[in-house]
């Protein structure tokens, strides 16, 4: 639905007093129940608007259910047209009136080409990464939102694009200006690749995606050009940093399917410069995306095909995190004994990992403190069906977490914090989860992470239904502020 859709409701039914009231109590029984009977809309015309079923609204209505999430609340605002404010909303995006970015926006059609059809030679990724960054320069950030918010790829259609990952790369040769690029101006490329990599890990989001963007476009137009052997695989390698750093940015900003595009070019352009070890990593990544949507084969397929891939290359503390990835999909499938021994393994890889120069620097960050916040992750993942048996232990990997992690890593910060607060929802300890959801908002305001504001949205639900404890009342507001702002 547009900026440009009127609303459902005139403004005569939005401004009645008992419509009002209902809005701001989030009495949603109410608040449907009065729109049918002073806005003339049928419950099914209610659940289209809402993006709900008409079952769900039929239970909304007859109070079997309650509205407790905060999307669904979201989506109530948005359907209806009712203004932020009524909801304890920040403004819609409507309400500032039709989006001139959405006017004129350049066309992008076929701007995804399809993976298998792209061959696994250097040129290719170079024209691939000249492609996306083209068309994503374009469009301002809103824009491209709307255009490429699409879904990822899974299953068969992803794992066959990725099997040329296995088969040494093959140049085609093609006449290329001549370039003077030497290894020092490689180097201070790199240089900023790495800053940005650092940037998006402590802070998240995507307010830096076009900087990145610009620097892969200068890369790629660097390689069109005839380099020296050794400056061309360093150059890729760089290619590789960059597209996996701007993937993890769309990524977090919910732009799930233009993450997978620059997922592939990371790995192609890995292949590409001889860097397996990467390419195990940008894998993990691809794999991590699957887990979080819910695909638990498709990933513990996709770091099989890391493991099988980097075998001679990868040192311990990179096999350490791809052991962390397996045990996620095992215990996202329910495998908890594969899941313990696949931690088991992640554990003494990094026991033995050195330190120094002995690994990639991008692969410093997987340490202790990592490792038992990804152990925690998953405990609590499984303390969601199984809390009296789970949620100790996850809190207890997760205060470990907590209690070694450095300022630079302001993401995964704020998602321990969160995962604690759910923890001790769980264990039914309210008053200190309140306490640490006190905490996790404070952390949440640190990073533009939309994958930390989505893990915080999942607290709300256990927020509602406790009127009589101001502390849980209090932090409810609290989620509500920031998500809304």
């Amino acid at each position: 639905m547009d900026a440009n859709t009127p609303g459902l409701l005139t403004p005569d039914v939005l401004d009645r007093a008992d419509v009002r009231a209902a809005l701001i109590e989030h009495d949603f029984a109410a608040v449907f129940t009065l729109i049918k009977k002073w806005g003339g809309l049928s419950q099914n015309r209610i659940a289209s608007a809402c993006q709900l079923t008409p079952g769900k609204v039929s239970t909304i209505i007859s109070r079997a259910q309650r509205v407790t999430s905060f999307d669904v609340v979201c989506r109530i605002a948005d359907g209806l047209r009712i203004p932020g404010g009524l909801l304890g909303l920040a403004p819609r995006p409507w309400e500032s009136g039709p989006d001139p970015a959405q006017q004129n926006r350049p066309e992008i059609s076929g701007d995804r080409p399809d993976a298998d059809e792209i061959p696994w030679r250097p040129d290719a990724t170079v024209d691939l990464a000249a492609h996306l960054t083209r068309s994503d320069l374009l469009m301002d950030r809103r824009a491209l939102t709307r255009a490429l918010a699409g879904t990822a790829v899974t299953g068969a259609a992803l794992l066959d694009s990725l099997e040329g990952w296995l088969v040494p790369a093959t140049a085609t040769p093609r006449q290329r200006r001549p370039g003077r690029l030497g290894m020092r101006e490689a180097e201070e490329l790199e240089t900023t690749a790495r800053a940005f990599r650092q940037w998006d890990h402590q802070y998240g989001g995507g307010l830096r995606s076009k900087a990145v963007l610009g620097q892969l476009a200068e890369v790629s137009s660097v390689l069109h050009e005839h380099q020296a052997p050794a400056v061309e695989d360093r150059l890729y390698r760089v290619m590789a940093q960059l597209a996996g750093t701007a993937a993890t940015m769309a990524w977090d900003s919910g732009l799930h399917r233009r993450a997978q595009d620059y997922y592939r070019l990371a790995l192609r352009a890995a292949h590409a410069g001889g860097d397996v070890v990467f390419g195990a990593n940008v894998l993990a990544g691809m794999a991590r995306q699957m887990l979080y949507r819910d695909r638990a084969d498709d990933a513990l397929q996709l770091i099989h095909l890391a493991q099988e891939g980097a075998r001679d290359a990868i040192g311990p503390r990179a096999r350490a995190m791809l052991h962390t990835r397996e045990a996620w999909a095992y215990a996202a499938q329910g495998r908890i004994a594969g899941f313990r021994r696949a931690t088991a393994k992640a554990a003494e890889d990094l026991a033995g990992a050195g330190t120094g120069d002995d690994e990639p620097y991008w692969i410093a960050y997987f340490d202790e403190a990592e490792l038992s916040g990804v152990t925690g992750g998953r405990l609590l993942d499984l303390a969601r069906t199984d809390p009296r048996r789970h949620a100790a232990e996850a809190a207890e990997a997760i205060r470990a977490a907590l209690s070694s992690r450095g300022a630079e890593a302001g993401r995964s910060h704020a998602l321990d914090r969160i995962g604690l607060a759910e923890c001790h929802f769980l264990s039914g300890d309210t008053r200190t989860a309140a306490a640490e959801t006190v905490l996790a908002v404070q952390a949440a305001r640190n990073t533009q992470s939309g994958r930390v504001r989505t893990q915080l949205g999942q607290l709300y639900p256990y927020t509602v239904g406790h009127s009589a404890s101001r502390p849980v009342r209090e932090v409810r507001d609290s989620i509500r502020d920031l998500l809304s702002s």
